[in-house]
């Protein structure tokens, strides 16, 4: 049927757009082919409803086995004492989360958005839902970081029931620690929501919040971490239970079985690879910081090295702004995405553009090509250069890098299911 060539058209020229384009959304990755092909098995189909070995279905033998594993490679990954993959989204895990441990009329503290804080740590998501009582976190727009005294300060005093840490625009790690003495005199539990920083954190980056004193930990599987999309929680023994019954059968009823079983492969692939990846990408992060900086951008944080996650936060204003400045970029085949700074009011048109190197990294790309890419964003922003002549080059540096590295198979494919599947025949 025509309505169905035009569905497989559309993915085509998907496809054709990131072969060739610069992608730098910073909560996005690719996975390797060995998950790929599992996103299209069987498992794709069925039902598992349930724990391992208490599914309320049968036929689940197999689908016992890939969850355990993924279970217990994510214990041993992470050190944590209890984990649940069943969540299927990051917003999914939030949700189960504050429904374990707050009621509603408590209070909770978390970043704004402005200020860096995820959608659904705000008033108007996850939190409002259950009812909770939502107070923000002190920032600092200067260090791009949490305010620690001013925040423990206002921990002792207002006594929040949860404080919601992790962000959005996240570049440098938050106070776990600091936080941790005040939270206890207060009563407050910590949720450290790390889906932008998991790859890190599984590479030994960046920070480890089990261990600086957060209670539990939610994330998605597919940013820094290049899995497929889904979610996990980590958390103690003591949480395990609480946080079962919340997502199965408070928030989850059957979960994505084809993306556990690609999570399971992407965390022996960070067991591996993990270490070497999650340094690569602070590299890049700040190879093309400096470099976009010393291109004439207003790249936040000069004093402090700009990052260390795989994020770079640019003020955009004198060039037009965030969302002009997003959409010059992906008609030269740069794809980004606009993002609020902590003076802006407006999401629609915030100041500010966000980067992400680890897809880059995941494909195989170093410093020098970070050097490059500040170099086309020059040209097009403020030299001024066609979009069209600036695509050329943007495509002839991609051309380069078109399979998955960080993977056990180096030979996959980076946007060509026809290939991937002759791998394995």
């Amino acid at each position: 049927m025509q309505e169905i060539e035009e569905i497989m058209n559309a993915v085509d020229r998907h496809e054709e757009l990131f072969k060739n384009a610069i992608p730098m959304i910073a909560s996005e990755n690719v996975t390797s082919a060995q998950v790929r092909l599992l996103l299209a098995s069987d498992l794709s189909h069925r039902y598992a409803e349930g724990d391992v070995g208490a599914r309320f279905y049968q036929g689940c033998e197999f689908i016992d086995e890939i969850e355990d594993r993924a279970i217990k490679w994510a214990m041993e990954l992470f050190d944590a004492e209890h984990v649940n993959v069943k969540p299927v989204s990051g917003v999914n895990a939030n949700i189960a989360t504050l429904f374990a441990l707050t009621s509603p009329g408590d209070m909770m503290m978390a970043l704004s958005i402005p200020d860096g804080g995820h959608i659904s740590h705000a008033a108007y998501s996850v939190p409002g839902l259950r009812g909770l009582c939502l107070k923000e976190l002190p920032f600092d727009p200067k260090e791009m970081n949490i305010d620690v005294d001013r925040a423990v300060n206002a921990v002792m005093e207002q006594k929040p029931r949860l404080i919601m840490l992790g962000a959005s625009l996240f570049l440098f790690p938050h106070p776990i620690r600091e936080l941790r003495t005040a939270a206890d005199e207060a009563g407050s539990t910590i949720v450290y929501d790390a889906s932008h920083v998991l790859g890190l954190i599984a590479g030994d980056k960046f920070q480890d919040p089990l261990r600086e004193g957060a209670d539990v930990v939610t994330s998605s599987t597919h940013k820094t971490f290049p899995g497929p999309q889904g979610a996990m929680i980590l958390c103690n023994k003591a949480l395990g239970k609480t946080i079962d019954r919340a997502v199965f059968p408070g928030t989850v009823s059957n979960h994505h079985l084809h993306h556990v079983a690609g999570l399971a492969v992407t965390l022996r692939e960070m067991m591996q690879f993990g270490e070497s990846y999650a340094a690569q990408i602070q590299r890049n992060a700040k190879a093309l910081a400096q470099a976009l900086y010393q291109a004439g951008f207003d790249v936040l944080c000069e004093h402090k090295g700009f990052t260390e996650s795989h994020q770079i936060a640019i003020d955009v204003r004198d060039l037009g702004g965030g969302d002009a400045v997003a959409k010059r970029l992906e008609q030269a085949y740069v794809i980004t995405n606009k993002n609020m700074l902590p003076w802006d009011s407006s999401p629609d048109k915030p100041s500010g553009l966000r980067l992400g190197v680890q897809e880059l990294t995941r494909i195989g790309m170093k410093e020098s090509d970070m050097v490059e890419i500040a170099s086309i964003m020059k040209r097009l922003l403020i030299d001024e250069e066609s979009a069209d002549t600036v695509k050329e080059d943007a495509i002839a540096l991609k051309r380069d890098f078109q399979d998955v590295k960080y993977s056990f198979d180096s030979r996959a494919a980076y946007h060509n299911p026809l290939k991937l599947n002759s791998i394995y025949k």
